[in-house]
């Protein structure tokens, strides 16, 4: 059983870091949530996700 979890401002250097920590940690994610602008559509961020 993982845990859903939103990043606010995934496309950001604090957001990009939080992925990038939950993807070293192996965190039991199911499912991200990465409510964004419209300016950040088709951002990729490091665990591969595009926004």
């Amino acid at each position: 059983m993982g845990y859903r979890v939103a990043v606010v401002g995934a496309t950001g250097a604090v957001g990009r870091e939080i992925l990038k920590t939950l993807a070293e940690r192996e965190f039991p994610v199911d499912d991200i949530v990465a409510p964004g602008l419209p300016r950040s559509a088709g951002v990729k961020c490091p665990s591969g996700t595009v926004f």
